[in-house]
């Protein structure tokens, strides 16, 4: 039995969004340069305990199936992000934080995302509501 999770994100963030964070993602999805500021390369806003990108694989899902994929665009009102990743369950706690922040700078209302054990088949919806990350299971 593994304990990766499937996580399915797409929003869109607002124009406002700091810097900071657009340089993160960038480092999370694999497309910064190597020469930042923090561990690995890591822009200095990631922390130092989190030395490798979450949403970085791209290719053929080993547990989840179908395909690895992660793009940040520019668009005219902002940014739009979307994901698709397998992460291990010892990384969860890394990825908390991230999603906190991109609730907190969505401009896309309602469900941004979602989260889910590869083995089952009900998903935890990832909200954001009025900037607030709110997590909602679809277990009875």
């Amino acid at each position: 039995m593994g304990d990766m999770y499937a996580v399915d994100l797409a929003l869109n963030l607002r124009a406002t969004v700091p810097g900071a964070l657009v340089d993160e993602l960038r480092w999370h999805l694999g497309s910064a340069p190597e020469a930042g500021g923090g561990p690995s390369g890591a822009p200095a806003v990631v922390a130092a305990e989190d030395v490798f990108p979450l949403l970085a694989e791209r290719g053929p899902a080993a547990r989840i199936g179908g395909l690895l994929t992660g793009q940040l665009h520019r668009t005219g009102a902002g940014w739009a992000l979307t994901a698709r990743q397998e992460v291990h369950a010892e990384c969860l706690p890394d990825l908390g934080p991230l999603l906190e922040q991109l609730a907190r700078h969505s401009g896309t209302e309602g469900v941004i995302g979602q989260i889910r054990f590869y083995e089952d088949h009900v998903p935890e919806l990832l909200i954001s509501e009025s900037g607030r990350l709110v997590r909602l299971s679809l277990r009875t």
